[in-house]
Parts: structure tokens; sequence; C-alpha cells
């Protein structure tokens, strides 16, 4: 029987190896995506979803300033601003593109484009022209190492020329945005314009916001003065938001957490109580992704505005006070005498605290342009610039009779002309003949100073012979002065003072005109500590502007409460007994209250006693306009002192008046001036007492700071409207 075969069906067998090698190539690659997925997966999708977080420090509005009363001074306007955010990784050209559809939405100044940014700006729109600067042989000394990267771009800045520098004016508005736009920290928010932006502007930009990446409309602030230029001087500067961190301090804000446009004071008390002022920057984590795109902002601090200054300074006796200087200056200004006289300054201080009540100066400045003269604030000279005072010093020689034991409370000398071998002879005004220290003071007799000055100096004066002295004197009185802030600074918590300027020569005379304050200079803020100290029975009191630290509060219009307070504080106590100092109070209470004292005609008559010393000194002008004469010009500075009442001072008072007039008759521009702003202290006490308005101290605090705030309010309001 024939049985059928079956076919076998045979594979090859390179098929089988084929299949076999596909195989295991799909096993590893599953193995390998299960590892992936399995072992690796949650570090692979942290790398895919890889953020950076960045904080940044937002700016916030400056601390206001208030004067004693709580009457507003200083204050932050509201500004609508346009700003810019650059992300990271933003490009230049992205910028560029953005900069010129702003461009076309606001107008924006070109005044601080600079030739360096015309030529940023070319070399960024013509790379390739820029490229062409640049030689082969430049390029390889770049690869050898002769030169760095850094050094071709200085070359192809070096090598644009005048011509390719002419940018259109439409095209100098994008660079002037551009250039806004590239001056800021990635993530922080620059200051693109802030002045004058129109309402059609800031609408025009909300609109088209989602075509300006970056962009964005917010509120920024200006500093106000309610009182115009009043104080403003002393206040001080805030940086602009185009300024940002002065450079001279740059360093030193950068490691205080600043960015470089932060807007700092830049002198004065603005930036002495520059970090009670800055406030608490609100400080905001962004988290971007790989492409530097924000995908989240958390608020790390709210931050909060400045804390708020408390002045010492009275607003309305400084305005009265401030009047006064100007109405004297013009009225004596049409004197034939007084070429030179072109300053005054008053400073009023509180003996007992240091508290500075006033701090008035003002002085004509010449504008450059139009050859004018107008009366500007100058209260800053009261720190800045220091003159011979005259007389009004004799209240320290005195004393510092007393200490060295040159003179004793009661001692006697006849005032009649010194005649010392080889000098002109020195003398007072006028022939007093046998006077005791309480009467020197009183008519101000330079001899008897002299005499105490030659005693001190333990030296023997006899007429028509030489004086011998040693040059030691000099320090022995020059140490004893400064015990009451003469020749020092006071330490008034305000920068740049000056300590005035000492004599070099050590001959007797010198000696002598030391004595009577004709040698050293002193400033006014010097002369009224050197009397304060006498006033309050031998402390030396440090000046200061600053009364109280307020802490803000969310309603902007009202005051926290007070976070601290500016204490006195006692520089150093007099080396002299009680009973001297008594003796000069006597002595500068005859002055003025006792008829014959040089000071009696303006004060001698009024309802409040005061004690005081006036002051005459020669000196040479050496004003603005010196360099108009070949050879120095005899000038006279003159000066009064004084405290009230003289029985319980509360206010102290220094009044300088440089250069007044020439030769030995003028007038009394010193001491009218004394006399008014005394009636203006004592009229607005009463004025003040009648409505009912506490005292404290100096008389001159009110305490409805409500009341006081609203009126400012209104005077704000109408200024702005203006």
């Amino acid at each position: 029987m024939n049985k059928k075969k079956k076919k076998k069906t045979h594979v090859p067998f390179r098929l089988n190896i084929l299949f076999f090698l596909v195989f295991v190539l799909f096993s590893a690659l599953i193995l390998r995506l299960g590892v992936v997925q399995i072992v690796y997966g949650d570090d692979y999708r942290r790398e895919i979803e890889r953020t950076e977080e960045v904080t940044v420090n937002n700016s916030v509005p400056r601390g206001k300033m208030y004067d004693r009363n709580l009457k507003l001074m200083v204050d932050n306007q509201p500004l609508d601003a346009i700003t810019y955010t650059r992300k990271q990784g933003t490009k230049q050209k992205e910028m560029v593109e953005t900069a010129e559809k702003l461009a076309k939405l606001i107008d924006k100044d070109t005044d601080k484009v600079t030739d360096r940014d015309k030529k940023d700006y070319w070399i960024l729109n013509n790379p390739e022209l820029a490229e062409k600067k640049i030689t082969d042989k430049e390029r390889k000394q770049v690869e050898e190492g002769e030169l760095e990267e850094g050094d071709l771009y200085k070359l192809q800045l070096d090598r644009i020329t005048e011509k390719e520098m002419e940018i259109p004016k439409e095209e100098m508005e994008v660079l002037a945005i551009y250039r806004e736009f590239a001056s800021g920290y990635a993530l922080t928010p620059q200051i693109v314009k802030n002045k004058k932006v129109t309402k059609e502007e800031f609408a025009k930009v909300s609109e088209n916001l989602d075509s300006l990446p970056g962009v964005d409309v917010s509120t920024d602030w200006d500093r106000f003065y309610t009182y115009n230029k009043t104080l403003k001087s002393v206040l001080g500067k805030v940086s602009s938001s185009e300024e940002g961190l002065p450079s001279e301090s740059l360093d030193y804000y950068l490691a205080r957490d600043y960015s470089r446009n932060d807007r700092v004071g830049k002198s004065y008390i603005e930036a002495q109580y520059e970090d009670i002022l800055q406030g608490q920057k609100a400080k905001v984590r962004n988290v971007t992704d790989k492409s530097g795109n924000i995908v989240d902002s958390e608020v790390i601090t709210e931050g909060s505005r400045g804390k708020d200054l408390i002045l010492t300074v009275d607003m309305d006796l400084q305005l009265a006070t401030e009047e006064i200087i100007e109405k004297q200056l013009i009225a004596k200004k049409r004197m034939g005498n007084t070429k030179f006289l072109d300053r005054a300054f008053v400073v009023m201080m509180d003996p007992n605290t240091g508290e500075i009540l006033t701090m008035a100066g003002k002085k004509y400045e010449k504008d450059s342009k139009t050859g004018k003269s107008a009366i500007e604030d100058f209260a800053l000279g009261n720190i800045t610039t220091s003159y011979t005072m005259g007389s009004s010093v004799k209240g320290a020689t005195v004393l510092t009779g007393y200490q060295q034991g040159a003179i004793q409370p009661g001692t006697y000398f006849y005032d009649t002309k010194l005649k010392i071998k080889g000098t002109p002879a020195k003398g007072s005004y006028s022939n007093f003949g046998n006077i005791n220290d309480l009467t020197a003071l009183k008519v101000s007799s330079n001899v008897y100073m002299f005499r105490t000055a030659i005693n001190i100096a333990g030296a023997n004066y006899v007429p028509n012979e030489p004086l011998n002295i040693s040059s030691s004197a000099f320090s022995t009185m020059r140490n004893s002065f400064a015990q009451f802030g003469l020749g020092v600074r006071t330490g008034i918590d305000l920068p740049n003072e000056m300590s005035g300027f000492k004599g070099s020569e050590t001959s007797p005379g010198k000696l002598l005109d030391l004595a009577i304050g004709q040698y050293d200079t002193y400033t006014p803020m010097q002369l009224v500590q050197y009397v304060s100290a006498i006033a309050n029975g031998g402390n030396r009191m440090k000046p200061h502007m600053v009364k109280e630290i307020r802490d803000p509060v969310d309603n902007n219009e009202e005051l926290g409460p007070v976070a601290e307070d500016v204490s006195p504080t006692v520089l150093n106590r007099l080396e002299m007994k009680e009973e001297w100092i008594e003796r000069v109070q006597s002595g500068f209470e005859k002055v003025a209250m006792e008829q014959g004292g040089t000071a009696y005609k303006y004060f001698g008559k009024k309802p409040y006693t005061v004690a005081a010393k006036t002051g005459t000194a020669q000196a040479f002008y050496d004003g603005p306009n010196r360099a108009d004469y070949s050879e120095p010009q005899d000038t006279m500075n003159i000066t009064l002192v004084g405290y009230a009442p003289a029985e319980n001072p509360e206010v102290a008072f220094a009044v300088v008046v440089p250069w007044a007039y020439q030769g030995h008759s003028g007038h009394n521009m010193s001491k009218e001036i004394g006399e008014e702003i005394m009636d203006t202290y004592f009229k607005l006490k009463k004025e003040r007492a009648k409505k009912g308005k506490t005292e404290e101290t100096t008389g001159l605090k009110v305490e409805n700071g409500k009341e006081v705030q609203k009126e400012q309010a209104e005077i704000r309001k109408s200024q702005e409207n203006e």
C-alpha cells in the first residue's frame, strides 16, 4: 500500500536567528524603558519640569517728614508710571522690538541718551558691518591670547563714525526706551517713564499690554515739599529712578541688598536717615521655567513704606524767621556801605535738649544766565560756613579765665588802650576805666579780655614794652573754647559739618584777637551750642534735627505709634564751677536788660527777659566775588547770641551777619533780627496757649496733630492744583 508522504515546512535557520535577535532587542528595549520609568522616572520628570526660583525686592515709598507740631513737610506724591520687567533669557532683539511698539504709544525724552548708547545700538542693529570693523590680524591676536574678546568690542566702538551714529528722531525714542529696558535686572521692574505720563499714554499702554511683553503700568512716587524751598537743602535730596544708586556709594548699598535702580537719599537728612526712611522692601519669589517664563509668584514679605520722621523744627517759627531775614537783607542792602552784605543766619535751639527749633539762612544768588540776583535758601550755611564772630564769644573767654586762675569773679582791670612795643595800640571802642568782669561783659570791653588772655598766658603787661607769651597759651584757650563747641564739630545729625578754621600765627597780638573772637572762625551752629551750654548751666548739648521716629500705618494719612524717641545727649560737661557759670549768666543778662548794656535798646523793655552777648568782628571779605578785588577788602561781621527767658531758659539763639558793612559805622542788623525773632517766639507761644494747646519745654509744641494734618492736606491740595 502506497503511503502518501507528508510535506514538512522548513524555516530557514537564518530567519530563526533574525526572529531571535528581534526578540532580544525588544526585550532589552522593554527592560530599558522599565528602568527609565521605574528607577529614574522621577529624576527625569524633575529635570523636564525644572524651574528656577528668583527672589526680587520691590521698592516701597519713603517715609514722610513732619515738623514738631506734626505739620507735613515732606511727602510722597503718586505718579503714573510705565515699567518694564525683563525675563531671564530675553534677547536684545526682542527688547528692541518691544521698544519700537512702545515708542508709538508714548513720548520719551532722549536727553539721557549718550554717545555710548548710540554706538551700542548701532552694533546691535548692524552686526555684519560691526564685524567688518575688526581685522583678521586682531582676531588672530585674540586666538593667541594677546587680546581679550572684550577688546574687540572696544575697537568696534572706537571705529564707529559720527555719520553712523546719526539716528532719526523717531528711532532715538526707541533707543531711549530700549536703554531703560536694558538697564534693569532680570525680573526686576524698571521705570521707563514716570514724569508727565499723560492719561492718554497710560490708557494706550494699558490697552496694548498683551502685545508688549514685559511692559506694565503702575504707580511710582516723587518727593513733595509742602513748604517749597524752605529748609529743602537741609532736608536733602533723593536720587531719581534714572540715577538709581549713587556711583560713589554703589558697593555700600549693594552690600545692603539694594538694587542698582533703587532711589536713595543723596544728602543731609534724606541720606543721614536713609535706613529709616527707605522702609522694608516687598520680597517676591518668582518661579520660572527653563525659558525664563514666570510660572508662579509668591510674596515672601509684604513690605512697608519707610518710617516717618518728626523733626524738631517749628515751621511757623522757621517761616517767620526766614521772612525777617529776607526783609532785613533787602532793607540793609540799600545802604551805601554794604556792597559785600549778601547773607544772614539764625539758629534757635532748646538749650536743655539740643532740639533745633529754627535753622534759617538766606543769601543773594546771582543767576548765571540773567545776571539778576535773588534771595535763596541757605540754611546749610549754618553748618557749612564759618566766620569770625567777634565779642559774642567773650563769655567763653571769661570762663576760661576763671578756670585757669587768670581772673576771679569780681576781678577789676583798668580799661584803657594797651600799648605793646612794635604793634598798634589795642583797646575797646571806648575807655571804660576801672571795671569788673560783669561790666566787661555788659559793655563788651576788649581790654578786659586782653588782660585776661595775658594772664592765661602767664605773661606780664608793661606799657610800651614787648609782650612775651608762650605758644601753648593758644592751645589752652582753644581747648577751653572746645568745651563749649567753639572750633569743633557740634555733632548735629547732619553730614558735612565743618569745624571752622584756626589761625596759624602765634604772635601775642593774635592771642589777644582770639580772646575777642577776631582770629579763629566758627559756624552759627557752634555759636548756638556755645551759648546753650551757658544757658543750661554747663552742659554742651548735641544739636539734633530729628525728634521722633514713627512707624508707618496702613492709613497713609495718619501717623503711626512712636518707634523711637531721640533722647537729649550731653556731649560734655563744662569743667567750671556753677557759681562761675552763674556769674557769666548774670553778665549776659546785664547786656540785654540793664541800662548801658550793648543790647538793652532792643530787649530792655520787653515783657520777657533775655540774656545776650553782642559781637562785632573786623574781617576780610572772602565771599563769592573776592576774585574781583586785587587786595583783601576790610569788612565787619556782626553777631548776637542769647537765650530767654533769662531766669529759666527755654530757647537759645545765634544771629550771624557776615560782611555786614565797611568801616566802623554801619547798622545793627543782627540785633534787630534778634529782637524780631524773640518777639515772634513769645507771640507764637502766647497764641498757642490761648488756643488751649499744650506747652512742652519750649512752649512751641502743639497737641492736636489731627487738626494740623487736616490743615496741611488742604494746603497741599491747593498747591497741587496750582
